[in-house]
């Protein structure tokens, strides 16, 4: 797959091969090369914006941010 090419979520069940057990319900799945890869890729967004929302919290509560008297305290002793 090209980085020009775009595969949508609903592309992918064009590609799934269905497995099924003796009542026909599905027990496994086979997708071909660019159907993986778009499962993973979409898989990988999803974990990307997950993180970015967690630091935009953070970053917005001031949380894991060092207070500038401190950040100078710390510079002051270092050059000690």
């Amino acid at each position: 797959m090209q980085i020009t090419d775009v595969m949508q979520i609903t592309d992918v069940p064009d590609s799934a091969r269905f497995i099924v057990d003796k009542e026909g319900k599905p027990t496994s799945v086979i997708l071909d090369r660019d159907g993986g890869e778009a499962i993973i890729s979409l898989l990988e967004d999803r974990e990307d914006i997950q993180i970015a929302r967690q630091r935009s919290r953070k970053w917005r509560t001031g949380e894991g941010w060092t207070p500038w008297e401190q950040f100078e305290k710390a510079l002051d002793a270092d050059a000690l």
